[in-house]
């Protein structure tokens, strides 16, 4: 998914909350709520817990409000993105905003006032990794760490994607990283956000995700990215979304050694809403009503969607200052219609 570039006016670890993208602090369900289990680590298997309800955890920017962040009110909230500085391993908000800036910390105390959580992502579509450049798993643990002490987080998603997907010296020295991150600090839930296709998910996500098992991580949740499959996909993006997560759910029980109900509480669905970047490809208000039936009827962790600032009608004429690749959906719609179909 992209950056927030331009403002909108862009297992074998026990993996523990695996519905629950990552119980969020205040006991509500993870990314999005959910609290039951998941992949795990090290050979344990998933706890029998009954199955969580699915929950909405809608992508946000840092740095800019939006007068639809709260539309379905939100269990939690995925904070985007946290990346380099552009020079080493210092992290920031887009790349631009200090971790710690005062706009951020003020915009996180009035998304989270009503009791949602925060998960804070890293990566994204653009910019740079944070470990494409930390020296060592200790550096970049400690990047980590930063981020999510300024945001007052327990969540941390990794939204992994484009070049950064493929290289394995990165993928390599992330999940040691993540894997020293949970040993100091246990409650921490991880999620990785990854892209998909009808067919699920490709070998370099399959392979990051062994990576992470290979090194102890304790997954909480994968959420695929269900959007811009490519120029022949043009058929129903509902049908392409459910197709895309039966496909990642069989991945999953091979990939964790999970039953098939562990599965389904370890993932989540992020769709772009509207037009997506790829022509002929609409996510329509009637796609996100049907994804949010199936993740109820089959367990899904949470929900998701890029983004809250793009729910809403762009204006019409005004294509200058309202893009649906930047601010609106680009489809016909009331302000934050989408929200309110994920969340049901």
């Amino acid at each position: 998914m992209r950056n927030f570039l331009r403002p909108a006016a862009g297992l074998l670890a026990c993996l523990v909350a695996f519905a629950c993208t990552g119980c969020s602090s205040d006991g509500t369900e993870p990314p999005g709520g959910a609290g039951s289990s998941s992949p795990t680590g090290s050979g344990a298997s998933p706890s029998a817990t009954a199955a969580p309800s699915t929950s909405y955890a809608p992508y946000v920017s840092a740095t800019t409000a939006s007068t639809n962040d709260s539309a379905g009110s939100p269990s939690a909230y995925n904070l985007a993105f946290v990346i380099s500085d552009g020079s080493g391993c210092t992290p920031m908000w887009d790349g631009s905003h200090a971790i710690d800036d005062p706009a951020v910390k003020s915009r996180i105390s009035a998304l989270t006032s009503s009791g949602s959580s925060v998960r804070v992502s890293f990566g994204g579509a653009s910019g740079t990794e944070l470990a494409a450049v930390c020296a060592d798993a200790s550096a970049l643990a400690a990047a980590y760490a930063g981020a999510l002490d300024a945001a007052g987080a327990t969540q941390a998603d990794f939204d992994i994607e484009g070049d950064d997907l493929g290289d394995s010296a990165a993928i390599a020295v992330r999940s040691k990283a993540i894997a020293v991150l949970q040993k100091e600090r246990p409650d921490l839930a991880v999620s990785f956000t990854l892209p998909v296709m009808p067919s699920g998910l490709d070998d370099d996500g399959l392979a990051l995700l062994r990576s992470a098992n290979d090194n102890g991580v304790k997954v909480a949740t994968v959420n695929i990215m269900t959007m811009n499959y490519g120029g022949t996909y043009t058929g129903d993006m509902g049908d392409y979304a459910i197709t895309s997560a039966q496909a990642a759910h069989d991945q999953l029980r091979d990939v964790f050694d999970l039953s098939s109900d562990g599965a389904w509480h370890g993932l989540a669905v992020t769709s772009m809403i509207g037009d997506n970047d790829i022509a002929g490809e609409t996510f329509t208000l009637s796609d996100a009503a049907e994804v949010r039936s199936f993740a109820e009827g089959t367990g899904i962790a949470w929900v998701s969607m890029w983004s809250t600032f793009r729910d809403r009608q762009c204006e019409d004429g005004d294509t200058s200052s309202d893009d649906a690749a930047t601010n609106c959906s680009g489809v016909p719609q009331s302000a934050g219609a989408f929200a309110e179909a994920f969340s049901g």
